[in-house]
């Protein structure tokens, strides 16, 4: 079984590619790869996948790194899951892999290898409708996952109905709320699943008292219309987050085959450089030191 839904996934993410089509969902403001007027037998192309949660801090990289290098392509294929795109990157069909989860040893073929490069906050955000809710305790974000607190007049808000937007128990993001908010409490059946962390950005911003939960770096990048909130009176901020009061970050790798071609082996360098931290911690996300 194991076999037959890896085939699967490779499938998909080859559908993706014959499509040549950028991820949407997570897709940064002008973000389109800035592209050589060199003819295309000289352009080297640098095929890359990342799971929903890292396609905007590749992509930063990689708007970064073409317009120094004009030479160079990077197209992304349509995202999925790290275990999906770590076998897409096992199988030859991207150069590069973007993955919010170490290597497992179950995916460790021995000819491939992790480095985890960038942190980025994870942000407890509701829609801008949200008025007089600034910082949630615990207990209130426990409560409102669970439904117990339906409505945002209990916590000095609106008269309105608490909308909460979802990511499946398997994601970074729920992983991390579980860890650090929610316990194992049960969420409420009432809140809206979304499967990428795009859907849940889209809908949070067009969905008016909703709730949810992604990352501070992509709201910053986007600057996006959405009210930041306060978790036990620590704003999500890097800053609070190097001082060890914000715990809740997502932990951002890649992953690339040992004898990489030069193309890629350039831009990896350039992701672990002086030049690429300066990138990232210009746009909200932390370096991994």
């Amino acid at each position: 079984m194991k076999k037959i839904a890896e085939s699967t996934i490779i499938a998909i993410i080859l559908l993706g590619l014959c499509s040549c089509n950028s991820v949407k969902t997570t897709e940064l403001k002008d973000s389109n790869p800035v592209t050589s007027q060199t003819d295309s037998q000289d352009q080297k192309l640098i095929k890359i996948g990342g799971s929903s949660s890292t396609v905007t801090v590749l992509k930063l990289l990689a708007k970064g790194y073409e317009s120094q290098n004009k030479t160079v392509k990077i197209e992304f294929i349509s995202n999925s899951q790290s275990e999906g795109v770590i076998a897409a990157l096992k199988n030859n069909i991207i150069d590069i892999a973007g993955s919010s989860h170490k290597l497992k040893p179950e995916e460790d073929n021995g000819k491939i290898q992790y480095r985890e490069f960038a942190q980025d906050l994870l942000l407890i955000a509701t829609h801008n409708s949200v008025k007089g809710v600034n910082n949630l305790s615990t207990k209130q974000l426990k409560a409102i996952y669970k439904g117990e607190i339906k409505n945002w007049r209990e916590l000095g808000g609106p008269d309105a109905n608490i909308v909460v937007l979802d990511r499946p128990e398997d994601e970074s993001a729920k992983k991390l709320l579980r860890k650090y908010y929610l316990g194992e409490d049960k969420t409420t059946t009432k809140a809206v699943i979304l499967n990428k962390e795009g859907e849940l950005i889209e809908t949070l911003q067009s969905t008016p008292n909703s709730i949810g939960a992604f990352s501070l770096a992509y709201s910053l990048i986007n600057q996006l219309p959405v009210n930041h909130l306060s978790l036990n009176g620590v704003a999500p901020k890097s800053q609070n987050f190097s001082s060890g009061q914000y715990k809740m970050v997502r932990r951002i790798g890649i992953l690339w085959n040992k004898t990489p071609s030069a193309a890629t082996q350039n831009f990896i360098d350039f992701i672990l450089s002086k030049e690429g931290e300066k990138l990232l911690q210009n746009n909200g996300f932390v370096p991994t030191k």
